[in-house]
């Protein structure tokens, strides 16, 4: 079959082509999917870069990419949720990385049917993002009412971080550049707070939850904007003690100007790794089918333009999700 594969780590241009591979094979737990759509993520450029060898090491060549949608034509003996038509969705697990491919195999515990009422290219957006942002802000506890900071409110996790924020009657505030103002603001948010012209730190006061997407800074600004005894849930910047015990650091101290603001404010802080999990992709679907969240697309891309969707990917300047359309 063909597939997408890393080379080498470094530049997108250099690192990735296309390469004949086997077709992947089951074990007792997983389906195999005949890939109709995948979605690439800021992790995968991550990955082709090398930055995160240390986190996650893989062999070269590999396939690339960790969203899909598609449909089960095989499933292993154990399978019981699952049959062979299936139209599914799943952000497959680390060890199964791949989607950039004609077929993927993945652990049944990771998948779930596709939402009923939108494309396999749209379904295949949601994954990585959606439960990123659910798993982050169901960390964070949060309810009716609570006011929640939510950076980037135009990326891809921010985007669907706002449409579940509203499904919880929170109250959010977000932030993106001038440009992108009047579609975050039909996401449902309710204060977009414009990068370029204002400081969200005059803005909001006394937020019970900040999502924070965009790097160690915002992280620390944080405590600034929270109220006595918020909470800080981050996918970027410092590890949280759990998370560094769960990726082998022994004897990890949380940075000291990060202790002391945790301190200061009675807060929490955590750093979320996001976790494949098919029982969260079915509360997802349930939510896209009742059309409280709906899938945001960039741009759609041919599997043979794979490489043209990584290079927009590192531009930085999607709207959404890029996809690429493999069948």
């Amino acid at each position: 079959m063909k597939a997408l594969q890393l080379l080498k780590y470094g530049e997108i241009k250099d690192s990735l082509t296309f390469n004949e591979v086997s077709k992947p094979s089951i074990q007792t737990n997983d389906v195999l999917i005949e890939v109709k759509a995948a979605a690439i993520n800021p992790i995968d450029k991550l990955i082709i870069l090398g930055n995160l060898q240390g986190m996650l090491p893989i062999p070269l060549p590999s396939t690339i990419a960790y969203d899909v949608s598609g449909i089960v034509v095989e499933k292993g003996e154990e399978v019981s949720d699952f049959e062979i038509g299936d139209l599914v969705y799943s952000r497959v697990p680390q060890e199964q990385m791949g989607t950039i491919a004609e077929y993927v195999a993945v652990s049944s515990i990771a998948v779930s049917k596709k939402p009923e009422n939108i494309s396999f290219e749209e379904a295949a957006s949601l994954p990585l993002a959606g439960l990123t942002a659910l798993q982050s802000l169901e960390y964070a506890g949060i309810k009716e009412n609570d006011k929640v900071l939510i950076h980037a409110g135009s990326g891809g996790v921010g985007s669907l971080a706002i449409q579940y924020a509203k499904t919880k009657g929170a109250y959010v505030y977000t932030t993106t550049s001038t440009n992108n103002i009047k579609w975050v603001k039909e996401l449902g948010a309710d204060r977009v707070i414009d990068y370029k012209t204002e400081d969200y730190k005059t803005i909001v006061k006394d937020a019970d939850v900040v999502f924070n997407t965009l790097g160690e800074d915002y992280a620390l600004e944080a405590f600034q904007v929270i109220k006595q005894g918020g909470k800080v849930v981050s996918i970027i910047g410092a590890f949280d003690e759990e998370t560094a015990k769960m990726f082998g650091i022994a004897d990890y101290k949380l940075p000291e100007e990060l202790a002391k603001l945790i301190n200061a404010k009675d807060a929490t802080y955590k750093y979320i790794f996001m976790q494949p999990n098919g029982a969260h992709l079915s509360k997802i679907k349930s939510l896209v089918e009742d059309k409280k969240i709906k899938p945001i697309i960039d741009t759609v891309y041919l599997f043979s333009e794979s490489i043209e969707a990584f290079t927009h990917l590192a531009s930085g300047r999607a709207k959404g999700k890029i996809v690429i359309k493999i069948k």
